[in-house]
């Protein structure tokens, strides 16, 4: 591409709630997105199920983006 200018800047803001729950505001969603951990993640980090409710991860986007 010869032309290097800058297409499109993604603007988000992310606020950390509590343990490993985030929330995410990203362009065109009404509602915050959340993230947080699960399962063999939420395990290797040593996060209680209990303690924090699961919720799909930054790396469950990542994949499901790649694979879209």
């Amino acid at each position: 591409m010869a032309d290097d200018a800058v297409v499109y800047t993604s603007t988000i803001r992310i606020e950390r709630v509590k343990g490993p729950l985030r929330r995410a505001y990203l362009p065109t969603e009404e509602e915050p997105v959340l993230f947080g951990v699960h399962s063999e993640i939420a395990e290797h980090y040593g996060v209680d199920a209990a303690v924090h409710e699961p919720h799909a991860t930054t790396l469950d986007y990542v994949v499901s983006a790649a694979a879209g």
